[in-house]
């Protein structure tokens, strides 16, 4: 602390000012008590200043309040953060940067709602806690690994006091006030107590101090007291603007129409925080062409440049060859062996800290042969041994037997085999273990040595045998104890050679990717390797090592296992089981044995640290040299200072700490030299951060915040050469303010990545180039992997690894230093302390950075929720770089590596699949994602003038079309002397009067009734004579038909006819759903205006029930009339219409947006249009058709109730459902009645897909079989879903349905049928009455945004395949023109579909009789061209594109393309978007999604996903589906809805009823399983 650098203390004072901050620390004494024992003691050394407590020094004074010692106590318990990742200027910066990101006022972002069960689980589960089992982890990938979780550990030392941090919490809450109310208002501790005090910010309003307790505020944010508002110019201060509350009594939609509900808040609240000017401004452009541009990150002119000279390459010292080094290791082994076989090598440990075993150098020779003359002679035979000398063998070794692992390796050096030391494999399925397994495959090995202990606890199958492990070779398990080997013969002896260039062993590494690698290194660079650390390090013979380090590999293997031999030297193993249980198990060792030399990494320094207080008698003064073997990570600093701080008085110089720089392929990079002269201060480099993202040194600005502090690692190793080259491109040499690739030239280096030719060439063969393109050496280099420079005196600096950085917008982030200020972040208790992650995934051509925590079980979601949105603030002030997504998962379930680390690419790929079940997600597209293209203007359309010559717009065909020319088409239609269809049933009757017209089937596939002619024209005149006598009604009156899908409803259709009344078909309610389908019914017959409603005698009784009187108001039914209940007599007479033009019948139908339409349909146009269908069906009397449909609107209603009247084929009735209960139902009826033209829905299709798929096997056994089906429409006013109907024909292909047999149809509100598209096959095509094929296009989705049709190739990146709607009807026209301009637009032009036919309906039926929108989508003319023709605009958008087939009159074939309905649209960045390609990309994304939904709310874009699993994978999709939306579609989803299966409305037809889910959502009724709000 200031006062005691400051302060010249007595050393024992010092010590005792440790001892008690660390008491403070664990809790071992209060605040109090502390402040007291500290005043006492510094008391006689302070200048007293005039009324002040000596006992805090000036700078740092906190107002003590009596909740502030409990608050202490609170601390302890939830332990500290990571010693390694600790500098108190680290934290301060953190704390400093919040603190900042306060005073601008940060707009509160509302925090994601979960559902109940699913807080309960993820909060309460009985989660082991990740005490024991993970302590201290060896790192692999990324510091992040290296945790340290003891329990019940305090702060840390007294590099810093907890005063400060407690000021600087109270300091980042409350502004910078310091005043005792303010801060004793916090009375929890770190933060959580601003809560309390946070008023919601809506809009951009002034709050005061309101405090409004009735529902939590959801704020993460911290609110000053006061926010200034800027005003906009030109608006009058005086204008106040009324204050609206978090709790939304006020708040208005983007309409202006007030709405209730915590969820409308919520996003009234998000759509606030956005409003904010993103930090990066967009460059003003957009180019108007088909392309959209993503932004590229424009470098800044201001940004740093290395203006340094060309650094030159560093040379380590001459490595001085000594006589007597032996000329091999396996020659240093034979000489103690026997020389000095009594002498120590090496000691191992047990958990208790008692040495287990000393193994002596004659032991090792011995065995070693052992081991080497087994494997050569005794595995396989005399003739074909198993391995030879070269081969690669696996050393399986556990990490608390150094012993076996040390016999075993100088048993394969002798008998000149490739040892791979490799990791106990633990499970069948251990993170990383395939590939390792895939190492060991493509190595050659097949052998692996072990030990017994560790080969009787690998996992055996029932028969004893191992058990092949995923993605491993097969191998041979050979144990190397010395009682199950044989003896060598006297006269067999090991080849003992001088090192050469044969492979010595192969280290494996792991990438970044997951990868696994192996290093190979030659023996005479392990040789001399060796060498150049004796020479560093000053090795001599039987010294005493404490290693701490995995001596499988790296700097452990490196002192502990082969230059201690070649030095004679005596090694104490300390292993991992040993420092979980106690930490300072080394140092007491290093006491013990008085060693001269220590191998340990930051974290057992860390942990030292917090275990040393119980210890009085440490003396580490017999130390020369404390290697640190992670010293080049950037965090290790303060490891070592505090280390040395606390031990420096227990004997420890300072200049024993040598860090040190090391990578597989490099071997160790540089070290610290152990010095006598304890003047020389180490070097220190204190960076800022904003230099270093941009790859430049910069020394501290004025900006403190944000800088690194590095150590040297030393200096370069003896006889390498040293140089900094650019990390990425070509290989050259960076300026000396440069950040680069530290790369080596030196025989001591790895060779080859095994079997990896081409980036062994990248990595091991580098030749860097100076300013003027010439290599610097005529020797390769290796590179390091390590990311740093070479400051003054060749000293190097580590500021990272390569496989750590993450380029984010062109600057350089490295994932350690991101670590590092998440665990800076106070109060530390929601996650485990070195249990994070942090990596990029790549998003839209950018890398994007997602941090991955453990949260610990205890914590709340609201705590964690601020702890994440404070992380995120840090970050942001420090880095200046946003985090893309934040992700809290439960304790203990991120992937481990062998040493409980972090398995980084594990965890990435888990959250890349959507299979990390994470507890808390927050994502922050919206403050990252910098590289969207600009928002579309739209450019003023091109005037009438210059576009008309003849039928060319712009230099293009006009997009017109029509079907066949109805006048001239000659056929013995007897029904079209008939102007009404009453009159043609009642011909039928007369003519042929037992001819079956309908038969209705029911569930089991048999026939439930059927009605001939006469039967059907018999039923109708009672049902007419009951209209007359009980319903009392006059012609023209209207009659509300509520039957369920059947003849009832057919026979009720033709007797409202024959009585003169207008029917209007309603679907009955759903008896087990009556209170929301019933409302539909009571509105349709109300605006319908029916004077009378007819219906069965079940449903009568429903609509009176009191489940009806629930839902609506049941005394206001008009008269309900039950027809099962007919009168005998048939009418007087039958009514016969005037004028053709007046109405035949309403048509209602709800459409996707919610709005309910009816329209009139006249007599002529009723007859039309069922001529019309006859015509393009070819439907004749003799003629079967199968039909599928909801017969209330549309081409459904047309097909199931009109057409066999008009044209006497007979119809069979197949409700839909009736295939609920059996989905076979449709398809057996089909292949029964031999059928060759059936109509079916979308959702009939579905239903056949997905719940027939795995039964076409037992169908086929059945006797189903569709080769006789020509056509099958499925009828529909929709984009056809191609992806539907083409895995239809798949799947049914096997039952004989001919792929060309299914096509679609379209019609709209004011035209039921545009296009319906049979296929003729066989015979009748040749006779040429049919149209070709359905093409099939594939458009660019990018220009489709813009309202554009560019036709681009199968496959092609942002394809969007659509299907042609069908072929147009006889007597329609179609024309496309634009929406707004209402011009006529050319060929493959996007635009409105306007239709022309005599069956168009006449208008709209409303009750306010709204003029304006009849006229207007009724009576359409062109503004330009032929603005004679009236049109009818369907409101759907299209195009039409003439293509190469022709049609039967030899016309050219005009396919229409249906995109989708202009009111279903949404306007997003100024383009245009259809929900289902949105939709389409969510559904791809994850196995667990069925369904989804998108809409707009302000500017948003909601999407609702349907979860088919459980509830814990809801979370895994919010990243997953923002992902892909901004990847394909551009656009940044605003808030993710995760409900159950069938929250998401749909109707009768199979559409999304997306308008009514938007309702549903803003109205809170979804009961969503999480709702995520991106910021």
């Amino acid at each position: 602390m200031a006062d005691r650098d400051t302060l010249p203390l007595p050393l024992e004072v010092r010590d005792r000012l440790a001892e008690l901050e660390l008491e403070l620390s664990e809790g071992d004494i209060t605040q109090k008590g502390y402040e007291k024992k500290r005043s006492k003691l510094i008391g006689a050394f302070l200048p007293k200043a005039p009324g002040m407590d000596p006992s805090v020094p000036h700078e740092r004074r906190t107002p003590v309040t009596p909740g502030s010692s409990s608050r202490y106590h609170r601390r302890r318990s939830s332990g500290s953060r990571d010693e390694r990742y600790r500098s108190d200027v680290h934290t301060e910066a953190v704390q400093a940067a919040l603190a900042k990101q306060k005073e601008r006022g940060k707009m509160a972002v509302p925090m994601p709602s979960k559902r109940r069960s699913l807080v309960v689980q993820s909060s309460m589960d009985a989660y082991t806690p990740p005490g024991e089992e993970h302590i201290g982890h060896q790192d692999t990938s990324s510091g992040s690994e290296e945790e340290g979780s003891m329990q019940g550990e305090g702060t840390p030392t007294s590099s810093q006091g907890s005063i400060n941090m407690e000021n600087w919490i109270s300091r980042a809450i409350h502004g910078s006030t310091t005043s005792s109310t303010t801060s004793s208002s916090s009375t929890q501790s770190g933060g959580s107590g601003a809560a309390s005090r946070l008023a919601d910010v809506m809009g951009q309003t002034h709050l005061g101090k309101s405090e409004n307790h009735s529902t939590p505020p959801d704020v993460t944010g911290y609110t000053t007291d006061s926010i200034q508002v800027e005003r906009p110019q030109g608006s009058t201060t005086a204008s106040r603007a009324t204050p609206k509350y978090g709790n939304a009594e006020l708040m208005e939609t983007g309409d202006g129409v007030p709405v209730g509900g915590r969820v409308s808040a919520k996003i009234q609240q998000l759509v606030n925080t956005l409003k904010r000017p993103k930090r990066p401004p967009l460059r003003e452009f957009f180019v108007d062409d088909f392309e959209e541009l993503l932004e590229v990150q424009q470098p800044d002119p201001n940004q740093p440049k290395a203006e340094g000279a060309q650094m030159l390459a560093m040379r380590g010292e001459q490595l001085g060859v000594v006589t007597n080094w032996p000329p091999s290791l396996e020659a240093a082994l034979q000489r103690w062996g026997t020389i000095s076989p009594k002498a120590p090598c090496l000691t191992t440990m047990d958990t208790n800290g008692k040495p287990l075993y000393i193994l002596t150098y004659g032991k090792l020779w011995v065995r070693s042969m052992k081991v080497a003359y087994n494997i050569l002679h005794k595995l396989g035979n005399k003739q074909e041994p198993m391995v030879r000398p070269g081969d690669r063998v696996a050393l399986v070794f556990p990490n608390n037997d150094p012993a076996a692992f040390m016999v075993a390796f100088y048993g394969c050096l002798l008998a000149e085999l490739v040892p791979v030391p490799i990791e106990v494999p633990l499970t069948r399925k251990d993170a990383g273990s395939q590939q390792i397994g895939f190492l060991l495959g493509s190595c050659g090995v097949t052998v692996a040595l072990t030990s017994d202990a560790c080969h009787k606890g690998l996992p055996k199958s029932t028969t004893g045998e191992i058990p092949q492990f995923k993605g491993w070779p097969k191998l041979l398990w050979f144990v190397t104890e010395s009682k199950h080997l044989s003896k060598p013969p006297r006269d067999w002896f090991p080849h003992i050679k001088d090192a050469n260039n044969d492979t010595a062993y192969i280290e494996y590494k792991t990438c970044k990717d997951g990868s696994v690698l192996g290093v190979t290194v030659m023996r005479i660079a392990l040789l001399t390797h060796c060498q150049a650390l004796t020479q560093s390090c000053g090795y001599t013979e039987a010294e005493t090592i404490v290693n701490v380090l995995d001596f499988k590999k790296d700097v452990g293997l490196w002192h502990g296992i082969l230059t201690s031999v070649m030095n004679m030297m005596h090694v104490i193993s300390i292993p991992y089981s040993l420092m979980k249980v106690n930490p300072l198990s080394w140092i007491q060792k290093v006491c013990q044995y008085k060693a001269k030399v220590a191998c340990v990494k930051s974290r057992d320094m860390h942990w030292a640290l917090v275990a040393h207080k119980d210890q009085r008698d440490v003396n580490l003064s017999s130390l020369r040299m404390l290697v640190v073997a992670d010293g080049s990570n950037p965090w290790s600093i303060s490891s070592c200072d505090a280390f040395l701080n606390v031990f420096q008085s227990k004997g420890l110089k300072p200049e024993v700490i040598c860090p040190c720089a090391s990578s597989p392929e490099a071997l160790t990079v540089a070290i610290r030299r152990p010095t006598d002269d304890s003047n020389q201060p180490p070097g220190r480099g204190v960076l800022s951060m904003q230099g270093l993202s941009h790859g430049v040194i910069r020394v501290d600005s004025e900006e403190k915040l944000s800088v690194l502090t590095l150590q040297d690692v030393g200096t370069a190793m003896p006889g390498a050469l040293m140089c900094v080259v650019k990390p990425d491109g070509v290989s050259q040499l960076c300026k000396t303010d440069e950040i680069g690739e530290l790369c080596v030239c030196s025989v001591a280096t790895g060779t080859s990545y095994y079997g990896l030719s081409g980036m062994t060439k990248n990595t091991f063969e580098v030749f860097p180039m100076n300013s003027v393109g010439a290599p610097i050496s005529e020797y390769p280099f290796t590179r390091t992997g390590l990311l740093g420079f070479v400051g003054p005196g060749g000293l190097c600096f580590i500021a990272g690894k390569m496989d750590g950085l993450m380029v984010v917008g062109g600057r350089r982030h490295n994932a350690d230093d991101i670590v590092a200020t998440a665990l800076a972040v106070e109060p530390m208790k929601f996650v485990y302390r070195g249990r994070i992650a942090v990596f990029s995934i790549t998003v839209l051509h950018d890398e994007r950075i997602v941090v991955v925590a453990e949260q610990r079980p205890d914590s709340t979601e609201e705590d964690s929720f601020q702890w994440m949105s404070r992380v995120l603030q840090a970050i942001d002030g420090i880095h200046q770089v946003g985090v893309y997504c934040l992700a809290l998962v439960p304790s203990n379930t991120l992937p481990k590596t062998p040493l409980g680390g972090i398995h980084l690419s594990e965890t990435k790929q888990l959250f890349l699949e959507g299979s990390l079940h994470p507890c808390n997600v927050l994502m922050c597209p919206h403050t990252c994602v910098t590289n969207l293209p600009k928002p579309r203007q739209k450019q003023p359309e091109i005037g009438p003038a210059s576009v008309m010559v003849g039928n060319l717009v712009s230099g293009k065909r006009i997009a017109q079309a029509s079907g066949r020319d109805l006048g001239q088409m000659e056929d013995n239609d007897q029904a079209r002397k008939f102007l009404f269809l009453s009159e043609v049933l009642q011909w039928r009757a007369q003519t042929t009067p037992d001819h079956v017209l309908y038969t209705l089937l029911n569930s089991r596939g048999t026939i439930a009734s059927s009605l001939s002619c006469v039967q059907l024209h018999k039923r109708a005149e009672k049902i007419a004579t009951m209209l007359a006598e009980r319903g009392h009604l006059q012609d023209g009156d209207h009659v509300a038909l509520v039957y369920p899908p059947g003849i009832d409803l057919i026979a009720a259709f033709y007797g409202c006819l024959y009585a003169g009344c207008v029917p209007i078909t309603v679907r009955p309610p759903h008896p087990q759903n009556i209170a929301t389908t019933l409302p539909t019914v009571k509105m349709i017959v109300e605006v319908s205006r029916s004077a009378c409603m007819m219906t069965t005698a079940v449903i009568c009784k429903l609509l009176r029930s009191k489940e009806a009187s629930a839902a609506v108001d049941v005394r206001t039914w008009p008269p309900v009339l039950d027809t099962d209940d007919l009168p005998k007599k048939k009418p007087p007479l039958l009514y016969k219409p005037s004028n053709p033009d007046t109405l035949a019948y309403l048509d209602f139908s709800v459409s996707t947006t919610g709005m309910l339409a009816g329209v009139k349909m006249s007599h002529t146009a009723t007859s039309a249009f069922c001529r019309s269908i006859k015509l393009q069906c070819e439907l004749y009397p003799s003629r079967e058709v199968a039909i599928c449909l909801d017969p209330y609107c549309g081409l459904g209603f047309v097909i199931w109730c009109l057409c066999s009247v008009y044209s006497g084929h007979q119809s069979i009735l197949i409700p839909p459902s009736e295939l609920e209960v059996n989905p076979a139902l449709w398809l057996l009826a089909v292949s029964q009645y031999k059928v060759r033209d059936t109509f079916c829905s979308y959702s009939v299709m579905e239903l056949c897909t997905k719940g027939l798929g795995l039964q076409t096997e037992s169908l086929k056994s059945r006797g189903l079989d569709l080769s006789r089906v020509r056509t099958c429409v499925v009828v529909a006013e929709e984009r056809p879903r191609i992806a539907l109907t083409q895995s239809f024909s798949k799947l049914f292909k096997d039952l004989g349905l001919h792929p060309r047999a299914v096509s679609t149809s379209f019609g709209c509100r004011v035209n039921l049928a545009v296009c319906l598209q049979p296929h003729r096959l066989g015979k009748l095509a040749d006779q040429g009455t049919s149209g070709p094929d359905p093409t099939t296009v594939y458009v660019d989705m990018r220009a489709l945004r813009h309202d554009r049709v560019r036709l681009v190739e199968r496959g092609s990146p942002h394809s969007l395949p659509l299907m042609e709607s069908g072929k147009i009807l006889p007597g329609v026209r179609i024309i496309i023109a634009n929406p707004e301009t209402k011009g006529p637009l050319g060929d493959s032009h996007l635009g409105e579909i306007w239709v022309c036919s005599g069956h168009n309906a006449s208008g709209y039926f409303t009750v306010y009789g709204d003029e304006a929108l009849q006229s207007d989508h009724f009576n359409s003319r062109l503004s330009f061209g032929d603005t004679q023709t009236i049109w009818a605009r369907t409101g759907y958008l299209g195009f039409l594109r003439r293509t190469e087939l022709t049609d039967a009159s030899g016309e050219r074939h005009d396919a229409l393309y249906v995109v989708g309905a202009l009111d279903e649209a949404m306007e997003l960045r100024g383009m245009r978007y259809h929900p289902i390609d949105i939709e389409t990309s969510v559904i791809r994304t994850h196995k667990s999604i069925t369904e989804c939904a998108v809409f707009t709310w302000t500017n948003l874009l909601v999407v609702v996903v349907e979860l088919d699993g459980s509830e814990q994978e809801a979370l895994d999709l919010v990243p997953l589906v923002t992902n892909v939306v901004l990847e394909e579609h551009y656009l940044i989803v605003g808030v993710v809805v995760v409900v159950d299966i069938g929250v998401i409305p749909i109707n009768s037809r199979g559409e999304k009823q997306r308008m009514h889910l938007r309702d549903g959502f803003l109205a809170d009724q979804l009961d969503p399983i999480y709702v995520a709000y991106n910021m």
